[in-house]
């Protein structure tokens, strides 16, 4: 039996998965802040809340494609396992890394644009 093929298909399975559904809850949730950021401009909230989508899937992807390889062996289920968890670990660090930094940019962007909405009133 090939565990190496194994271990990957389920990877990408769950990687990918994780991925997407973090993606949409940033994106229908960053959307608010967004549009409070541009002051109501909701064509221009939505063209950057889409490139912050199209980023972040860039990047992990990318990382995903990266990760991929496996240069130990995987002699049995157990080492799958272990490989798995190695590997998933990283793309939910990586993940919750994104989410916190998208957080700190969207906190300091609104921030300004409220010190700005007030400096024009």
């Amino acid at each position: 039996m090939n565990y190496f093929i194994i271990t990957y298909a389920i990877y990408l399975v769950i990687s990918i998965a994780l991925t997407i559904w973090v993606a949409r809850v940033l994106f229908k949730n960053g959307r608010i802040f967004l549009v409070d950021i541009f002051h109501g401009n909701n064509l221009l909230a939505d063209s950057v809340n889409r490139l912050l989508l199209v980023g972040f899937y860039l990047v992990n992807i990318g990382y995903m494609s990266l990760a991929l390889k496996e240069a130990g062996t995987i002699p049995d289920i157990q080492v799958v396992v272990e490989v798995l968890s190695r590997k998933v670990g990283w793309i939910i660090l990586i993940l919750g890394g994104m989410h916190f930094l998208n957080l700190l940019i969207f906190f300091k962007l609104r921030t300004r644009a409220q010190q700005q909405k007030q400096v024009n009133q």
